[in-house]
């Protein structure tokens, strides 16, 4: 991790955990909005601008976070607007790096050998881990923001008077139903996968994987009769629920010890998936060798690296829409 901007040691899967073994997630650091007239958005500072090719985002295809933001890029037509650049899927002692991948790409602003290196550019004095997705203004040479939320939400309506668009991901009717169901997401299923997966006591692992279970259930009863989690129109919610379905039965299932159901065992949950699967462009941001390559490469895990086949019902769906 980067210690006031230096690198100090190599990177580990959990840098911190509560006196019950439970894992922490850091805390995005960079808050600043693009915003359709550069005036500050809800947190951070303004002067960030909604204009053509200023903007490039940083993504692992590894990681449901960085998916969202992909997702939202997709289904807004910002591809051509805001270009995107690739990690290697694999952590290295050193945490993201560039190229030596199928699929992923250079660093093509500063010629950077590890996602770190940015982020000291970003901040000289910065303390913590080289996280992504991001988003690097071109035109300033500064960090805007590495909280895939804001991005999403960003995405959202800050380019709308350049590139117009009737969908919208966060209806301001739905606001609150929609947060209320975002933040039950995020902790027992976004992040509680990786709380079981990085769990160090049995207390903490048992706890997660409850939790994983318990909102999976609520979400398959949620579907029924329904194509979409609320207000029966697709939100920013199903994009945040999507990015760790698809990622469930390759990976979590079996790294994560997430082990009780797959998401095939859920009918509603399953025809869910695919329905957002086969939207427009979403199929582009799902790379499964990325994603298993990436878990099963994570050496705390798995010592020796050995990444499972399949499973066969994931690859042939992914090959029914391709």
């Amino acid at each position: 991790m980067l210690v006031n901007g230096k690198w100090t040691k190599d990177w580990q899967p959990v840098q911190k955990s509560d006196k019950e073994g439970r894992f922490i997630r850091q805390v995005s650091s960079f808050r600043n909005w693009i915003t359709p007239d550069g005036r500050p958005g809800p947190t951070g500072n303004g002067g960030f601008k909604a204009e053509a090719g200023r903007y490039r985002l940083y993504v692992a295809l590894i990681c449901p976070w960085a998916s969202r933001t992909l997702i939202a890029r997709k289904l807004k037509g910002l591809e051509e607007m805001i270009p995107v650049t690739v990690v290697n899927p694999v952590l290295s002692d050193e945490g993201w790096q560039f190229g030596g991948y199928p699929g992923v790409d250079e660093d093509p602003l500063f010629k950077a050998t590890y996602l770190h290196e940015i982020y000291s550019r970003a901040d000289t004095i910065f303390t913590g881990r080289a996280t992504v997705p991001f988003l690097w203004d071109m035109q300033q040479n500064v960090m805007v923001n590495n909280e895939s939320a804001d991005i999403l939400r960003m995405f959202d309506t800050a380019f709308d008077a350049i590139i117009p668009s009737d969908l919208r991901l966060y209806p301001e009717a739905l606001g609150d139903e929609i947060n209320r169901l975002n933040v039950e997401i995020y902790d027992k299923l976004n992040n509680g996968v990786y709380r079981a997966g990085f769990a160090s006591s049995q207390q903490s692992y048992d706890e997660a994987v409850s939790d994983v279970f318990g909102i999976l259930d609520r979400l398959e009863s949620r579907l029924e009769g329904q194509d979409y989690l609320i207000g029966n129109q697709l939100t920013e919610t199903d994009i945040r629920t999507f990015v760790t379905l698809i990622r469930f039965d390759a990976a979590y299932h079996g790294i994560f010890k997430t082990n009780r159901r797959q998401i095939k065992d859920y009918a509603n949950l399953s025809a869910y998936m695919e329905r957002i699967l086969r939207l427009p462009g979403v199929i582009e941001t799902v790379n499964m060798d990325h994603i298993t390559r990436g878990y099963y490469a994570i050496k705390a895990l798995n010592p020796l690296g050995i990444r499972p086949t399949g499973p066969a019902h994931i690859e042939a769906l992914l090959a029914s829409v391709a």
